[in-house]
């Protein structure tokens, strides 16, 4: 036989005090005392009580959990921005359910129909590299629930967004790169529906044309952004006896590909060729040589997206349209550009 889960009724009886007293007193609320609240937190560890957060959401129009939709959680820019969230929500008395929609777009749709079945009181969200129709987000906000976008946003929805500044972080990157001495500079881009790719390689057009030197389409390389993605492209590329003397790549994982296939082939770097990535991922500061990067500041962009969330969660349920904080990148530059 199944037990029965333990009811906040059950721990008015063991201690002969109503049900909305207990409610209350596990909702911390000052009408109660703190002997009461001490009592009722016991019995309710003795008995495994586990609130019921839709039970509460229906009751009080607030369930106090926050969705997170992210591509994978498993990128330290990714777990990051998501430790930033849950420090301004935890500080909130809010918690938060991560999703992971692993750039498919059925994937993501479910995740969103998931998350409003939990009766979530909003959700944060970074778009995935499939996903063409946003008609699942745009649902968001016809239930009146706050939507806030983050990294990989959509210009059709009318929502708040926080992103860094990728073309920025592009163009210094590639300006560094030149002025290292490169002329002829490879790039690595995805999806140019995708926000971040289409800026980051608008920055590396822009830094070559105000450095006098034309834009080659046959240096633009489509890439998966993963390290086999960055492996295969690089190994055409030498199939191919392209010539060029640096690689910048929208992605750290696939200008690691690059380089283990560079060194493999026996090209020193960065004597014979230069790299740099993008995202600032850990493991660039460990390779042989470390890796020339942008820091996307992932933990600020978090707390910045958590608190224009709760902004809006605040403001009578009205989502703040077109507001866009965009923060400053930073080039990080080490052994592989220098």
């Amino acid at each position: 036989m199944k037990k029965n889960k333990a009811t906040i009724h059950d721990i008015a009886e063991k201690l002969n005090i109503t049900a909305s007293t207990v409610s209350r007193a596990l909702n911390d609320n000052p009408r109660i005392s703190d002997a009461t609240k001490k009592k009722v937190l016991k019995i309710a560890k003795q008995i495994n009580y586990q609130p019921n957060h839709i039970a509460s959401a229906l009751r009080s129009g607030k369930s106090r959990l926050v969705g997170v939709i992210v591509p994978t959680a498993n990128r330290n820019f990714f777990s990051s921005v998501i430790r930033g969230i849950e420090d301004i929500a935890n500080n909130l008395n809010y918690k938060i359910i991560i999703s992971q929609s692993y750039d498919e777009f059925e994937k993501e749709v479910q995740n969103v129909e998931a998350l409003l079945n939990a009766r979530v009181d909003g959700v944060i969200a970074s778009i995935g590299k499939t996903t063409e129709n946003v008609e699942h987000f745009q649902k968001i906000l016809e239930k009146g629930i706050p939507l806030v976008l983050f990294d990989r946003i959509s210009n059709e929805l009318e929502v708040s967004q926080v992103v860094i500044d990728d073309h920025l972080g592009a163009y210094q990157t590639v300006d560094h790169l030149i002025k290292s001495g490169c002329k002829r500079i490879i790039h690595f881009t995805s999806n140019q529906r995708i926000n971040i790719y289409k800026e980051r390689k608008r920055g590396y057009e822009d830094a070559l044309v105000d450095n006098g030197i034309a834009v080659d389409p046959k240096l633009i390389f489509d890439c998966n952004m993963q390290l086999e993605g960055g492996r295969q492209v690089m190994q055409g590329i030498l199939d191919q006896k392209i010539k060029f003397d640096a690689v910048f790549s929208s992605s750290d994982y696939s200008i690691m590909g690059a380089m283990q296939v560079l060194k493999e082939k026996g090209f020193k770097i960065p004597e014979d060729i230069k790299l740099a990535g993008f995202g600032n991922e850990p493991f660039t500061s460990f390779t042989e040589p470390s890796i020339t990067t942008v820091d996307q500041k992932s933990v600020p962009m978090g707390q910045i997206t958590a608190e224009t969330f709760f902004e809006i969660l605040n403001s009578d349920g009205n989502n703040v349209m077109g507001k866009k904080t965009i923060l400053k990148p930073e080039l990080i530059i080490r052994d592989s550009s220098l």
